[in-house]
């Protein structure tokens, strides 16, 4: 699975940031195994540096699934670790939901009590 990262001018985009990202991502999906090829984050400072506000750190992930729709998600918090973390738990419930949804129902055949006696 690849695991690329984007960000504007204004958020750290560096190697470490990149690598935490990795690690974070990769132990959010790890159970979905090739299902998902890959994942791009997107980290942006809402308010850029002229305003400190407390969840002006936006992170959007974006998992692309095999066969399927891509699987969005957003979340906003104080610095970017934590806008990661928080929108990889929410990856890992959105695509949990999408293959859930896409995956073939078993349908149970429950036969009557009686079977024997009717045949």
């Amino acid at each position: 699975m690849q695991v690329m990262l984007n960000t504007d001018h204004h958020t750290d985009g560096s190697h470490e940031m990149a690598d935490h990202l990795t690690v974070v991502v990769k132990d959010a999906v790890a159970q979905f195994g090739e299902r998902v090829t890959r994942v791009v984050a997107h980290i942006a400072d809402e308010n850029s540096v002229a305003k400190n506000a407390p969840g002006d750190i936006q992170c959007t992930l974006e998992a692309r699934l095999v066969g399927l729709e891509p699987v969005v998600v957003k979340d906003r918090a104080g610095s970017a670790h934590q806008a990661i973390h928080g929108a990889a738990g929410k990856l890992k419930r959105a695509v949990s939901t999408a293959l859930q949804k896409h995956e073939p129902r078993q349908v149970s055949k429950r036969l009557p009590a009686d079977f024997d006696e009717l045949a």
